[in-house]
């Protein structure tokens, strides 16, 4: 049976694939131009137009044309061509004087930009600034908070540990360990309104607080299980109790790498004599304000979100039974992580923050 004509082969240079790679990776971006970015990054991986169509749920024809384009005219390629219309009402200029607006001034009366408050500054109506703002992702009303490490071995201890996620050490186990402290009893005034067609769940705004507990978790990266307990403080005496309780319930010919911050309690002389005697434990401290390399911190939120948050508990002794069933049922189907940043991307990252906020290397 005769075959057609293989596809044209796409070679990126580094920068077309960063270019591209950002388009596909967006969420502010549209769809369209988000699939064609994906599209063209397949081709350039050697995949077949019909393999791209079928991955993707698209025509044939469809995956052959965004490769035809891209080879004839690159990037601009990707981007719908100009039809016949009504003429544009506004040029290039006064849109990129909003969006430089927006993006490098404040309203005198405000701390931020509205689409209402520029388009009354501009004279543009607010349909069109909207539509100006969606386009280029700028969302003025939002912030995203951060906090640079100010540790001076910040380097060092972002590669120790990223290497303990990426390449595990063999015949070792590696937990991430932390306490959410002052995980709060809290009992509704008023019983719950159902959820129903047409309204959400509905709660008093008001609450009975019967007292707190403080939740220790380690995470096994391996296999994504817990072991947490419930105390009622988190002095170092605590974490120290459970630490016996990680050793008793952790395989005797394994070594121990815990992943922990820099709270006073994780050095606390007393912890260190007991992890001194035991020469298969090793502890990995995290950077200061770097508590995001600590993956159990992901599971704090899975757990807030899905079994402390939106309840209502009587007593602490309620709160913690109700941890330990959470923990419990999420230990059956636990499931690991899947940790992708290197050290150099993140160190990239930090390094990129740093000259944006300061315009010099820290």
């Amino acid at each position: 049976m005769p075959r057609g004509r293989p596809p044209l082969p796409v070679v990126l240079s580094h920068d077309e694939h960063a270019h591209l790679l950002s388009l596909a990776n967006s969420r502010a971006l549209p769809h369209s131009l988000v699939q064609r970015a994906q599209i063209v990054l397949a081709c350039a991986d050697g995949e077949a137009n019909s393999a791209i169509a079928e991955r993707m749920r698209l025509n044939k024809d469809t995956v052959g044309k965004w490769r035809k384009r891209y080879l004839d005219f690159g990037i601009e390629g990707l981007h719908d061509e100009l039809r016949p219309g009504r003429p544009r009402s506004y040029e290039d200029e006064q849109v990129a004087e909003v969006i430089n607006r927006a993006l490098t001034t404040d309203p005198p009366d405000g701390t931020h930009w509205s689409v209402r408050t520029m388009a009354q500054e501009t004279g543009v109506s607010k349909s069109t600034v909207q539509r100006w703002f969606d386009l280029f992702g700028i969302q003025p009303h939002r912030q995203r908070h951060f906090k640079i490490s100010n540790d001076p071995f910040f380097v060092e201890k972002v590669r120790d540990i990223v290497g303990l996620y990426l390449n595990p050490p063999d015949h070792a186990m590696v937990l991430c360990v932390d306490e959410k402290t002052q995980v709060q009893a809290l009992d509704r005034t008023q019983p719950m309104l159902p959820m129903g067609l047409g309204y959400v769940e509905g709660v008093t705004h008001d609450y009975v607080r019967h007292g707190t507990t403080t939740l220790f978790a380690a995470l096994d990266i391996a296999s994504g299980e817990v072991i947490s307990q419930c105390k009622k403080r988190h002095r170092h005496q605590e974490f120290l109790a459970f630490l016996r309780h990680i050793d008793a319930n952790v395989p005797n010919d394994l070594d121990i790498h815990l992943v922990v911050d820099n709270y006073a309690t994780h050095k606390h002389a007393t912890v260190k004599a007991w992890l001194a005697k035991r020469p298969r434990y090793h502890i990995h401290y995290t950077p200061t304000y770097a508590s995001w390399l600590n993956q159990v911190e992901r599971w704090f939120g899975i757990i807030t979100q899905k079994a402390i948050r939106r309840g209502s508990f009587s007593s602490v002794k309620d709160l913690v039974n109700k941890i330990d069933h959470f923990v419990d049922h999420y230990n059956e189907n636990a499931a690991p992580f899947i940790w992708t940043a290197t050290a150099e991307s993140i160190l990239a990252k930090v390094k990129r923050i740093c000259l944006l906020i300061s315009g010099t290397e820290h």
